[in-house]
């Protein structure tokens, strides 16, 4: 097992796909459950992010609800890290289904000594899917009460590790595992590569909504 705890963040409000996009089927699975279902094989400890207890029930994981309201993903990050048993968690967003156990084991062991430990994905940070430490905590209480909710925007303030996409690329394709579905046009991508990745036989789910899903809103996370 890794010493850490995995987080879902599974706040958002969905703004470009028009509703809660958490429990959309991508493959056989709902996004977080395909999610939750990797972080349990290998995390002593698995938190969700989220203002609707409704996650924990379907999932049969905690969830922890923000203790500063309207911060988005930077408030889900703040309260698992005060919530977490270990001192180090790994923050992935609810709509990336194609998360690598392997690049999360990598990323842990990647951690000590920092702060955050985040990938580098050519110009761009995958903050939602990085490394954070309980240091991380009085630093980022600052940003939230000064309403910066910017995820990256308290890193240049506490040790980082940036990670290189060359190392990244030695456990997986990067370009599939930090595939965000934040669109419909975003969901039928996912589905597609989902359905190169199964095995002849398996059922695919495609409903645009499964019919016993309800829509909630979430919270305030972007």
């Amino acid at each position: 097992m890794i010493e850490a705890t995995g987080v879902i963040l599974a706040g958002g409000k969905s703004r470009r796909m028009g509703f809660d996009k958490a429990f959309l089927p991508v493959g056989r699975e709902a996004m977080i459950e395909r999610i939750a279902a990797e972080l349990v094989e290998v995390f002593p400890e698995v938190l969700i992010s989220a203002r609707s207890e409704d996650f924990g029930r379907r999932l049969g994981i905690e969830v922890v609800p923000d203790l500063f309201t309207g911060g988005g993903p930077l408030s889900g990050i703040h309260a698992v890290l005060k919530r977490s048993r270990y001192p180090r968690c790994l923050v992935v967003a609810c709509d990336m289904p194609f998360i690598n156990i392997d690049l999360a084991r990598f990323m842990v062991g990647q951690s000590k000594g920092f702060d955050v430990t985040v990938p580098k994905h050519g110009i761009y940070l995958q903050p939602l899917f990085a490394v954070y430490s309980k240091d991380c905590i009085p630093t980022i209480e600052k940003f939230l009460e000064l309403k910066r909710n910017k995820v990256v925007d308290f890193y240049p303030y506490v040790r980082v590790n940036y990670v290189d996409e060359t190392l990244l690329r030695t456990f997986t394709d990067i370009e599939t595992a930090f595939f965000n579905v934040n669109t419909p046009a975003d969901l039928e991508k996912a589905r597609d590569l989902a359905e190169k990745r199964t095995e002849p036989g398996e059922s695919i789910v495609k409903d645009p909504v499964p019919k016993n899903v309800c829509i909630i809103n979430t919270g305030n996370q972007a």
